[in-house]
């Protein structure tokens, strides 16, 4: 999976929306949660902190980390770590 998935997106031309954001983090599954979240960084980077965008991608940032740690479950740890304590 690329990055770079939709270099439009990034264009000097385009100004990234509320639905840019929840389009490109809607799906994320917990292996490609930190690919998502550096491309949300890389997205809103420009924006300035009172754009909604960015408001959204902070949140949705967080969340994706949160899912890269704990999983979908939202257990933390492998089921290995769970049994053995």
């Amino acid at each position: 999976m690329s990055e770079f998935e939709r270099p439009a997106l990034r264009s000097d031309g385009h100004h990234v929306t509320v639905d840019d954001v929840r389009e490109l983090a809607g799906a994320a599954t917990p292996h490609f949660s930190l690919h998502i979240r550096n491309r949300l960084r890389r997205l809103v980077d420009p924006l300035p902190a009172d754009d909604p965008a960015r408001q959204l991608a902070e949140l949705e940032i967080a969340r994706l980390e949160q899912l890269a740690v704990e999983g979908e479950r939202g257990t933390g740890g492998s089921d290995l770590e769970r049994v053995t304590g």
